[in-house]
């Protein structure tokens, strides 16, 4: 067959989703489909494996497990699946799981564990329909690269996470947001990259493709991630194998309460980190966090409605400390809320802390919220202790068609200014940690980058509007604080004057 383009594969990959609309909820379609395909195309290039190696030994062909980057048991195939037309999801479930069993270091698991043979959900029909869907194309690498696949991967997670409402954020970041993260970390060849919340694996996949542009080698980038939600974390696996990745783990479990990846008695340490936690979550173990057995808790501990300190603090613990460094996406809250301020103190004190960088609205599924990065470094330039940057990049972003994003031009804009380092009027500053903690510890944007004056008609969003009230606010109460002070101070000099 002639090689997929780009348009036939993406609108190949989409055509599967018809035939499960009306039959379960748009947010469970990727436990079922993703698992499909995974299966379909480790199937065709078995077959073209085989192929290969027939043709290379003539007469004398014997398929030997060297043949292959992953084994493809008898009754397991495609094919096989295809033939089946009564109880075609318990085939499915036991060609899966053949499968997983026949590859245990790398594939157990990864298929996840959809109800494949819940006939009220999934009736035979439906799983043929499927089946039939995906036999349509050849999924092999002569038709599809590796590269190309990869592609159409990631643009059929996004089209789930478009399609799956509010629930879309557990397993999607924007992809423009992520670019701009691994832009400003710059990952280099051999260097280790951890996401403690890694989704779908899109921020991992994007360290790779930083490298591939700069034409570096990227095979040598080891890749650790971790994933709660077990459909997420197996995806995330799929998605890593499909982009032609062998040098990585994904664990499924709990950071918090359950960190994966370990070293003797403490969390083992990266170079680069780069996460979106989930944000203020309640349920949490927070009575053991404040014992943690990892050392974690060297800030203290988060309340029990929020834990975003919680992941700050475990990110913090993971980074060497000559290489490493972190850029970490959070809610503006992490930057005012008095109910961490104390934290946020002891945060300063340890100089980490490199950028504070405010993002624009609506990046992010089912929220209008302006989320945050911060950028934090385990052992900072010299030229750089004792200072944060304050980045105001609220006005960097684009809107079409309903999606918001940001252009290229807004990316190079922020990274320069990042490894600059350096005040841009209205845009971003070098505040240095006494000033800093003069303002309560606090790490609120506008407090250290004036916005420039908008033009005559133009107005703010409510979350801008928000920012700079609370600006306003504890301005407002400095002042009045330090005007208290020294009205007191007076009052005890006149006292102490009186005859």
């Amino acid at each position: 067959m002639p090689h997929i383009s780009q348009p036939e594969l993406e609108s190949y990959l989409w055509g599967a989703a018809t035939a499960l609309r009306g039959t379960i909820d748009a947010g469970d379609y990727k436990q079922f489909i993703f698992p499909l395909l995974f299966l379909k195309r480790l199937s065709d290039v078995h077959d073209e494996e085989v192929a290969a190696a027939r043709a290379a030994a003539g007469g004398d062909f014997v398929d030997f497990p060297e043949n292959h980057r992953f084994q493809i048991p008898g009754g397991a195939r495609w094919a096989d699946v295809r033939q089946t037309t009564v109880d075609v999801g318990k085939a499915l479930q036991g060609a899966m799981r053949a499968v997983e069993q026949a590859n245990p270091d790398q594939l157990f698991g990864v298929f996840g564990d959809a109800p494949w043979t819940n006939k009220d959900r999934l009736p035979d029909a439906t799983l043929t329909d499927l089946i039939e869907h995906f036999s349509g194309r050849t999924l092999s690498l002569a038709n599809l690269p590796e590269d190309e696949f990869g592609q159409g991967y990631e643009y059929l997670i996004k089209k789930f996470a478009d399609d799956s409402g509010h629930t879309a954020a557990e397993f999607y970041t924007n992809r423009t947001v992520v670019h701009l993260m691994t832009e400003m970390m710059r990952p280099r060849p051999g260097d280790s990259v951890y996401d403690p919340t890694c989704g779908t694996g899109g921020m991992l996949l994007s360290c790779v493709a930083h490298l591939r542009r700069e034409k570096l080698e990227y095979r040598t980038l080891k890749l650790y991630g971790q994933e709660l939600n077990l459909i997420t974390s197996a995806i995330a696996r799929m998605n890593l194998f499909l982009h032609g990745l062998d040098d990585f783990r994904v664990a499924r479990g709990d950071t918090l309460s359950e960190p994966k990846f370990l070293d003797a008695d403490r969390v083992r340490q990266f170079d680069v980190i780069l996460a979106n936690p989930p944000y203020s979550i309640k349920k949490w173990d927070r009575a053991k966090w404040e014992a943690d057995p990892y050392g974690r808790n060297t800030l203290g501990t988060p309340p029990q409605g929020r834990a975003d300190y919680a992941f700050l603090q475990h990110i913090l613990a993971s980074l060497k400390p000559k290489t490493g460094r972190s850029c970490v996406l959070f809610p503006h809250g992490v930057l005012f809320r008095d109910e961490e301020r104390a934290m946020r103190e002891r945060l300063l004190e340890t100089d980490v802390v490199d950028c504070v960088l405010g993002l624009g609205p609506n990046l992010f599924y089912g929220s209008p919220m302006e989320a945050c990065i911060l950028v934090c470094r385990a052992d900072r330039p010299k030229s750089r202790r004792g200072r944060i940057l304050f980045v105001n990049a609220v006005a960097e972003v684009t809107r079409e068609r309903s999606q918001s994003f940001l252009t290229p031009d807004h990316v190079a804009r922020i990274v320069d200014a990042y490894h600059a380092f350096a005040d841009v009027d209205g845009f971003c500053r070098v505040a240095g940690a006494g000033e800093i903690r003069a303002n309560d510890a606090n790490l609120n944007i506008p407090l250290y980058v004036r916005s420039l004056a908008a033009p005559t008609g133009q107005t703010g969003t409510l979350d801008q509007a928000v920012l700079a009230w609370q600006s306003s606010r504890r301005q407002l109460r400095l002042s009045l604080d330090a005007l208290i002070a020294k009205l007191d101070q007076c009052d005890g000099e006149r006292g102490r004057t009186k005859p």
